[in-house]
């Protein structure tokens, strides 16, 4: 296609700040998203400064020749749960997402010095699209059951007879919320005209929070408890702790990762460590051919061959260390971003430049106490409307990538069958403290049963 700015142009000032602009808030829903699904004390404004950067590294390792975003990988949400799972302090589990990310790092790390010595014919003999591409459908599907938990729930709570926490909105008053965000993205995304097209998830989030306090709103006046969605006081909070404005009111360091999870060091276990690379290293992989798949998708759009110049190593690097040192600060592992890609081949820029300016501004609004209280007051149900949309994308991604498999072939039949039973199931492998996803589960079966028939 013909690009309005090649990579190493340089767009006029008042152009670049822009397309900076454009391309950050392509990116900042899905980013901002990763840490609200999980919780657990990651916060979106962690992730945000993680994302940028991220973004930093990767430019500097791919000596800015791929104009490519890093952010919050949706990929890793399962495998960043099991590091809370079992009943783990914060501390701890929050100490297992850094440790999870580095071990995906060191995975792709390890990858890019195999690919520079023997080129990436292995890859799909070992992992090629049939085992692939159902493993990727696996990690959206696993977490259909969190998208709609998250739809049917309201933040504002009122205290039970047995004194246990309980959401006052009715389910079906947050599932209206939860909907009318997923109809507004959609809208957005199929009708709306070539800037509202690349920010559907934003529109769509904007347009769920408005209804939400219009009915939380109606619902104080009116004395109405079941239509009391918003929860106030986490904005009012942020903004006027204790009813007073002060500084922090408007700048505060963002509660980043590797603070909160050193008192965790002291906890850590060799079995903990182990369920953690478990749940993470197989997930890299699945990552690893995401991709190869992004920069091949990019490499058409912008009409230069990314895995050739700066080279399929270089990027892996990139992502590697970016999502190391990202994840150190906001806990969450990055990812090239499907959202960068497309901005950059809706607008025809792709000037790194901008690129480097959109990972700034991320980091500097991360800072930004009324931005930052903004994001943290998303109700949940419409997180929950748009997670049906991202965790579906997750799952469409996958099975796109077997769109040219031969489905007469038995064999073939056999690999993906057995992935999606084994992932949708839920089967997860024990042994003792360590525990194995029902992703890195799917994956390491789908992997054995395609050897198994290929021979």
């Amino acid at each position: 296609m013909k690009l309005e700015y090649d990579i190493f142009d340089r767009p006029p000032a008042n152009s670049a700040v822009t397309l900076a602009l454009q391309q950050m808030l392509a990116i900042l829903a899905a980013t901002i998203a990763v840490p609200m699904v999980v919780g657990h004390g990651l916060t979106p404004a962690a992730a945000m400064f993680g994302a940028g950067v991220g973004t930093l590294v990767y430019q500097i390792m791919t000596r800015r020749k791929s104009p490519v975003f890093l952010g919050s990988s949706f990929s890793f949400v399962g495998a960043m749960t099991a590091a809370f799972s079992g009943g783990v302090s914060m501390s701890l589990g929050l100490l297992g997402v850094i440790i999870g990310t580095v071990f995906a790092g060191l995975v792709y790390v390890a990858l890019a010095a195999i690919v520079k010595r023997t080129g990436v014919e292995w890859i799909g003999k070992v992992m090629p699209p049939v085992v692939i591409g159902p493993s990727v459908a696996v990690i959206g599907l696993s977490m259909a059951g969190n998208a709609i938990s998250k739809m049917s729930t309201g933040d504002v709570m009122a205290i039970s007879e047995g004194g246990e926490l309980i959401p006052l909105a009715a389910e079906n008053v947050a599932i209206l919320c939860g909907v009318f965000t997923m109809v507004v993205t959609i809208i957005c995304s199929v009708y709306g005209n070539r800037a509202i097209r690349l920010v559907p998830f934003l529109i769509g989030i904007l347009a769920g929070y408005a209804l939400s306090a219009v009915m939380t709103g109606l619902g104080y006046i009116f004395g109405i408890d079941v239509i009391k969605i918003l929860d106030y006081s986490t904005l009012l909070d942020a903004i006027a702790p204790g009813g007073t404005i002060s500084f922090r009111s408007f700048f505060c360091i963002p509660d980043f990762v590797f603070i909160k999870a050193i008192p965790g060091i002291s906890e850590i276990s060799p079995s903990y460590v182990v369920t953690i690379l478990t749940a993470y290293i197989p997930v890299a992989f699945v990552g690893f051919a995401e991709h190869i798949a992004d920069h091949k998708n990019l490499s058409t759009i912008i009409g230069r061959d990314l895995l050739k110049d700066p080279g399929l190593e270089k990027t892996l690097l990139g992502d590697g260390l970016g999502s190391m040192v990202g994840a150190f600060f906001g806990g969450c592992p990055n990812t090239t971003y499907g959202e960068s890609i497309a901005c950059v081949a809706l607008t025809g820029n792709a000037a790194t430049i901008t690129t480097f300016y959109a990972a700034l501004g991320c980091m500097l609004l991360s800072f930004v106490t009324p931005f930052v209280a903004f994001i943290n007051s998303i109700p949940s149900c419409v997180m929950g409307g748009l997670c049906v949309i991202l965790y579906g994308f997750i799952a469409v991604s996958g099975f796109k990538m077997i769109k040219n498999v031969n489905f007469d072939d038995n064999r073939n039949v056999f690999v993906i069958s057995v992935i999606l039973v084994v992932g949708i199931g839920g089967l997860t492998l024990k042994f003792g403290a360590v525990t194995i996803t029902e992703v890195a589960s799917a994956l390491i079966f789908g992997v054995i049963v395609n050897l198994l028939v290929r021979r």
